[in-house]
């Protein structure tokens, strides 16, 4: 079911995704526009694992490698890394763990922070979302606090095994229980959504096709 999901999601796209959200009368599940993706023509969608971290600048650099590696092994394939690692100051992402990251079948990573090797990602093809880059990496400085626990990210309150889609326009949380219901109204929506388009096209009028559909 959950290949499926991710494969029907993917073929939605945020704008439709959010106003069926907003409809259903849910509130906060729009992430920040600052966290922006390092392909903005490659969407990324799938089930979250989640990532907690903190800042310890007493930890030394084995520690901080023996953590970070171990926090690899437990990616989950078919699922997007989603990250809130509580630092502005290092990457939280860069090559060798992307390339850890797509060979486990990890479809793409999340994270309120930042990145490095960014050429090497773009190459690579590992769609990272992100707030910014840096070389400085997480050696001697941050750790892992949790896996597939309840993060924040902005207004945004993250679940493991929610939905997650992103594309140009932004990313949006799609709670886990009701993600089937989602994706069903949204590919609803964007067959009349086409009807609109449709009509537009043929010189109708934009309120009489929003009377006529019941959506703009």
């Amino acid at each position: 079911m959950g290949d499926e999901l991710t494969t029907r999601l993917s073929a939605c796209y945020t704008g439709v995704v959010h106003d069926v959200m907003r409809a259903m009368g849910l509130r906060d599940f729009t992430f920040p526009p600052e966290i922006r993706p390092i392909m903005p023509d490659m969407r990324l969608a799938g089930p979250i694992f989640t990532i907690e971290g903190r800042v310890d600048p007493r930890a030394d650099a084995h520690e901080t490698l023996l953590a970070w590696t171990g926090l690899l092994s437990k990616a989950r394939p078919g699922h997007v890394w989603v990250s809130q690692p509580h630092d502005r100051v290092v990457a939280n992402m860069g090559e060798l763990s992307a390339e850890t990251l797509k060979n486990k079948g990890v479809l793409g990573c999340f994270i309120d922070g930042l990145a490095r090797d960014v050429d090497f990602l773009l190459e690579m093809k590992f769609q990272t979302w992100c707030s910014g880059f840096t070389p400085r990496d997480i050696v001697g400085y941050w750790l892992p606090k949790g896996f597939d626990v309840t993060i924040r990210i902005g207004d945004v309150v993250v679940e493991p095994g929610d939905y997650f889609i992103g594309d140009r326009d932004g990313a949006v949380r799609v709670p886990r229980a009701i993600a089937a219901d989602v994706v069903e109204k949204a590919e609803e929506a964007i067959g009349t959504e086409n009807k609109v388009r449709t009509a537009i096209l043929a010189g109708v009028d934009p309120q009489e096709a929003y009377l006529r559909y019941g959506k703009f």
